[in-house]
């Protein structure tokens, strides 16, 4: 009866959804704790492909599945998912699907301010999906949030829309928006209401309900350097995506939580702006691009590519407590003569072990390579460490010697049966 969150360790896009969809049958119910629907996670099960951002990656599997209290939610998008699942063969019911009723709602409002300021920022955007997300964490933190349970009184649902448009209205006038109405809120809201309404439960009665379905899996979406406190900020998502979250966003205790799994691709990515080390800008990680199929889910861009930075990852690693990690995308290197690995950045004559918070040091970091030399053969499908090739093995080995953690499962190619278990 092990509790277990699923945490990515790098910007995102680690792979994620596969890992929770491969582990998904060793657990009763599955826990989104954060985030909203800026998170992509990509599941392939035979040839069938499902994209998520929303919904936990447990309904493909017929899980419990729950949207936590830590997750932003667009009712409009969430339906639009739903649809979209249920269109291809997965029911989605209120038995199955949980959603705690003191999650914050995502509003037009929240998707056009944070498209009206990120094109302000020009040419210092951050590289937001524009769908909200920062906005409604912004307004949770300021109490003037709509949540789920305020939609069930008239009175209140009116109230708190008319104090929502108190503040976005002065904004939107400041910046050349039209001004919104109580009644356009209402209106928008009013094909999804009772629908939202009806998955809707109070967190303790969801996590009373939990404990009957027997261990939890916490699925975390984007990835640890994205953390809006321990992340490369201001280029960040608005949530805190490390394993702290776990108990705040999901409404079990912190006790609940017993083992951590981090999620780690085998080289490194990353959507949107902000520093990136071990990037790439040559034919390396045009390959990398290439053979990984490295396009945003949600967002549809290219990512950038670069080597593995074990200097990065070691601090996500110490901050979230994690002692085993899922490697993916292992495949991707198969034809590359030599690889790098990153162990450490010079700063002028320094060497820091870590990515420096100080954003004016950014710049003047040089990464500390290792050279290794590739395996130049397949490892597509490959379902034992023993049949690894001898350099592919050698390169695994040394990710868990520099950041001291074993790894547990490894993911050699897209498909749920295509992953080895240690």
């Amino acid at each position: 009866m092990t509790n277990v969150a699923i945490l990515g360790l790098q910007w995102g896009d680690e792979g994620k959804g596969k890992i929770v969809d491969f582990l998904a049958d060793k657990f009763g119910a599955v826990v989104r704790f954060q985030g909203g629907h800026n998170a992509g996670h990509t599941i392939k099960v035979g040839d069938k492909t499902y994209k998520l951002s929303l919904l936990p990656s447990g309904v493909i599997r017929g899980k419990f599945s729950v949207i936590g209290s830590g997750v932003v939610v667009d009712p409009i998008a969430l339906f639009s998912e739903i649809k979209k699942i249920e269109e291809a063969g997965i029911k989605v019911s209120a038995e199955g699907l949980a959603i705690a009723e003191n999650c914050c709602l995502i509003l037009s409002v929240h998707r056009e301010l944070d498209q009206l300021l990120e094109a302000k920022k020009g040419e210092n955007k951050i590289g937001t999906t524009g769908r909200g997300i920062g906005p409604a964490y912004e307004d949770r933190a300021g109490r003037r949030a709509l949540r789920i349970c305020d939609l069930a009184d008239e009175n209140i649902f009116r109230t708190r829309t008319e104090n929502l448009l108190e503040y976005h209205n002065l904004l939107r006038r400041s910046l050349g928006a039209e001004l919104k109405t109580v009644e356009e809120i209402i209106a928008e809201l009013a094909p999804v209401r009772e629908q939202i309404l009806a998955l809707a439960k109070p967190a303790f009665e969801i996590a009373e309900k939990l404990s009957s379905f027997g261990p939890v899996m916490f699925e975390g979406a984007q990835g640890a350097l994205l953390d809006v406190t321990y992340g490369t900020f201001p280029f960040v998502t608005s949530s805190n995506t490390m394993v702290g979250q776990v108990a705040l966003g999901s409404g079990l205790g912190v006790a609940d939580l017993h083992k951590t799994i981090g999620v780690l691709k085998a080289y490194t990515t990353r959507v949107g702006s902000g520093p990136f080390p071990t990037e790439l800008h040559d034919e390396i990680g045009e390959f990398l691009r290439i053979e990984g199929k490295e396009i945003g889910t949600v967002t549809g861009r290219d990512r950038r590519c670069g080597w593995f930075d074990a200097a990065l990852v070691s601090q996500a690693i110490q901050l979230s407590s994690v002692k085993e990690i899922a490697l993916t995308k292992l495949d991707v290197l198969d034809k590359l003569e030599k690889i790098k690995i990153c162990v450490a950045y010079k700063i002028d004559d320094k060497t820091y072990n870590y990515l420096p918070q100080a954003i004016h040091l950014w710049d003047k970091i040089k990464p500390v390579y290792e050279e290794i030399d590739g395996w130049k053969e397949s490892t597509v499908g490959i379902k034992s460490v023993a049949d690894l090739p001898q350099k592919a093995r050698a390169y695994i080995a040394r990710i868990e010697e520099l950041c001291n953690v074993k790894a547990a499962i490894i993911s050699t190619g897209a498909k749920r049966e295509e992953t080895i278990l240690v």
